[in-house]
């Protein structure tokens, strides 16, 4: 498994991150690794992004940051140049995919069907943005899509919260969930 996703898994948790002010985003990420969770994913949700990413990047070297809400492949460079490890997108866009693998960035893209899930593994993923979860059938839907894919790990988010965190996090196939 890719050494970044290893260490998402180690944390089982990735806050999912949408500021309208970037200065808030470094003493959020510090507080966040202060608190056991070295790993934030900031959203193209927000005008931005790409300057708290910059943010966080330099003065909290050691958080696994990653963007997030990626939808075209000008924000996966804006992305990368300003510090994201990684790249999370909301659907499986083919040309935001491939436009990642060639460049070996990670890339961990929504799938919600066994389509999405099938196009990710043959173009060599190991882990998928389950999403959205709750909405997609939740834990019982995630263990139909784990059965025909048994190398795809996954990261649910969307509906995730204290009442069923547990249940997703103890599929063995499950590397994080995410959530804001």
């Amino acid at each position: 498994m890719h050494n970044l996703l290893e260490q998402i898994k180690q944390v089982g948790l990735v806050p999912v991150i949408k500021l309208e002010e970037p200065e808030k985003a470094v003493p959020l990420a510090r507080a966040l690794a202060k608190g056991g969770i070295p790993v934030a994913e900031i959203t193209f949700r927000a005008p931005g992004a790409d300057r708290a990413i910059a943010a966080v990047a330099e003065s909290c070297p050691d958080i696994l940051l990653g963007a997030g809400t990626v939808t075209s492949t000008e924000q996966v460079d804006r992305a990368v140049s300003a510090g994201a490890k990684y790249i999370i997108s909301p659907g499986f866009d083919p040309e935001i995919v491939a436009y990642c693998v060639e460049r070996d960035i990670l890339i961990i893209p929504g799938c919600a069907s066994p389509g999405d899930v099938s196009m990710a593994a043959r173009m060599g993923l190991e882990a998928v943005k389950f999403f959205p979860a709750e909405a997609a059938g939740g834990v019982k839907m995630l263990r139909a899509l784990a059965g025909p894919f048994p190398n795809m790990r996954f990261m649910p988010t969307g509906g995730i919260g204290p009442e069923n965190l547990r249940d997703y996090l103890a599929f063995p196939r499950v590397i994080a969930c995410g959530g804001s």
